[in-house]
């Protein structure tokens, strides 16, 4: 039984950690150290206009590899180099270049931040579930007749759960961190591609 107290504490003291930044944020679904941002804005990351114009050929190819987290940024800066010697693109281009890539990132961006709203409620939704467990454990626990065979199912439950519990909160550090890593990368993107940039 105190196996079982002490992981549920440990639970409830790592959901009781997200409340403080969720209040500082302003937002109850953030369980994320690091703040919640509203939008990026592309306009802030570039100098110049940014065409409407949709990109294609080998520039949509390059666009889209530069959005990809898996392409490291130094394979994406030699892929850049690699385009504008071939091309030797204008501003308009290599603005329609970063407009498309920059909305890739974003729109994935987005997502995640959606998603990690909804991991929040899933966490607090398990987490009430272990606490009414541990509740009608102590409950049957004090009872005059317990139900032992009520007692190990509910042991099994809060066990699982809190097991599952656990392992979302240690994905849940790498997950918080891939927002930042995105707005990174469009910045990143940014610059490599200013440096082509006419004079």
């Amino acid at each position: 039984m105190k196996t079982i107290r002490a992981g549920f504490a440990a639970a409830a003291l790592a959901l009781a950690a997200v409340l403080p930044v969720a209040a500082e944020t302003g937002d109850p679904d953030w369980p994320c150290v690091q703040r919640k941002t509203g939008p990026m804005s592309a306009a802030v990351l570039w100098p110049g206009p940014l065409p409407e114009v949709p990109v294609a050929g080998a520039a949509a190819d390059l666009a889209a590899a530069l959005a990809l987290r898996r392409v490291s940024l130094e394979e994406a800066a030699a892929r850049v180099a690699g385009f504008a010697g071939a091309n030797r693109p204008d501003a308009a281009t290599l603005g329609a270049i970063f407009r498309d890539a920059f909305e890739r990132i974003d729109r994935d961006r987005t997502r995640l931040i959606g998603g990690i709203s909804r991991y929040a409620h899933a966490q607090a939704a398990l987490a009430a579930r272990i606490d009414l467990a541990h509740a009608e454990f102590a409950r049957i626990e004090a009872g005059k007749q317990p139900d032992f065979d009520r007692l190990d199912a509910l042991e099994d439950q809060i066990d699982w759960d809190e097991r599952i519990y656990r392992d979302r909160e240690r994905s849940l550090t790498y997950v918080c961190e891939t927002p930042v890593l995105l707005e990174k990368r469009a910045y990143a993107v940014a610059q490599m591609l200013k440096e082509y940039l006419p004079e």
